[in-house]
């Protein structure tokens, strides 16, 4: 059956090969749509401490404009419940939401294992990293965006750094950004030494997050330059919000290129049916039962479906994976990284679509009647 199916399809090639580039295209999007709210799903998700606080300047929402006298660190390490502070300091080049954001942090070296215990070195060495005060720690991702080696040296945000090793790590927001020394980010991007980003704060246990933010942010409020403490989940939450509205507009891309496959793919197999009205009379009469008639038609829109769905899973799976496109707001990062899971759930759709654009004219071939359908050919 679906080999004389196939056969069938590639009769009227140029067809059939429009219809499933249509096809393709169509799953190429739907793709890429479900990619990114993957990527943005699993980094708000999982992409934070459960025990960690972070504070921040109040009523600023962009690393730009968050300033915070490091002095305050000593203050916040005293409050009941606090294991750990770390300052860090924080440079984009963009705070909205765009593509292709450049991160750097600044993060004391002594601090940096323990801020990010899951960090593994793929090129160069952590030594490395220590011995100059240029020094980056540049994620695997954004290495490879921009081609970088350890020993290359490089220039953004008005910062030029040196690469003294390349890193990965399990949360994609590490793999997308560049670590450097917090004295040097400081001087780097001209706040001045003493000045800081943000505070990551470890607490002792989950239930101390919000008693410990509500004493920080209370320690502050009458000082020049007061905070606002957040658990680092909510923090992310909130910080993604317009990446969240950017892809949830993109959402509707993507039923579009479904509704278009869909559209494209009944339209080819009506214009076949139409097509083989004599032939189809024939089957009739050698005995094909209408069933046999219906699964035929439907396997070849299921075909059409699947195959030209195929190569635009496939394709956009192939693009994003070597692009490596980046998604950024406010400091946080979103790697658009293709996953296993979205490959086959676009194959399914594709399938889906294929068979339930067939059922109609496989329905309309199957009746029509044989007297009819030899008088009309």
């Amino acid at each position: 059956m679906l080999s004389l199916a196939l056969k069938n399809i590639f009769r009227h090639r140029l067809r059939s090969i429009l219809t499933m580039a249509g096809v393709a295209a169509g799953m190429f999007l739907f793709t890429a749509v479900e990619t990114m709210q993957y990527s943005l799903a699993r980094v708000t998700r999982a992409g934070a401490d459960d025990t960690t606080l972070v504070v921040y300047r109040e009523n600023r929402f962009c690393p730009a404009t968050s300033r915070l006298p490091e002095y305050y660190l000593p203050t916040i390490e005293k409050i009941e419940g606090v294991r750990e502070v770390i300052p860090i300091q924080i440079a984009v080049n963009n705070c909205g939401a765009s593509l292709d954001v450049i991160t750097f942090r600044g993060v004391p070296a002594e601090n940096l294992r323990r801020y990010n215990p899951g960090l593994n070195m793929v090129a160069g060495s952590f030594e490395n990293w220590t011995r100059r005060s240029d020094a980056a720690l540049v994620g695997q991702t954004f290495a490879q965006r921009r081609g970088l080696r350890t020993g290359d040296n490089f220039e953004a945000v008005g910062i030029n750094v040196h690469v003294a090793g390349i890193i990965q790590s399990e949360e994609s927001q590490d793999n997308n950004v560049a670590y450097v020394h917090l004295p040097f980010l400081q001087q780097a991007s001209n706040v001045g030494l003493g000045t800081v980003t943000q505070f990551n704060v470890k607490v002792d246990s989950a239930d101390l997050l919000d008693p410990v933010a509500r004493k920080i942010d209370a320690t502050f409020q009458a000082d020049s330059q007061p905070t606002a403490t957040r658990p680092e989940k909510a923090f992310f939450a909130e910080t993604a919000k317009q990446m969240i509205e950017l892809i949830g507009f993109t959402r509707w891309l993507g039923l579009g290129a479904v509704a278009a496959v869909l559209g494209l793919v009944a339209n080819a197999v009506l214009l076949i049916v139409r097509g083989r009205v004599k032939e189809t009379a024939i089957l009739q009469a050698l005995g094909f039962s209408r069933f046999r008639i219906a699964s035929l038609v439907a396997s070849e829109g299921l075909l059409l479906g699947l195959l030209g769905g195929a190569l635009g899973v496939v394709s956009a799976f192939l693009f994003l994976h070597w692009q490596s496109y980046t998604l950024g707001n406010e400091g946080l990062t979103l790697a658009i990284t293709p996953s296993p899971a979205v490959l086959l759930k676009g194959l399914l759709v594709a399938f889906v679509l294929g068979l339930a654009a067939s059922l109609y004219p496989a329905w309309r071939a199957s009746r029509q009647p044989l007297v009819e359908s030899l008088n009309t050919a």
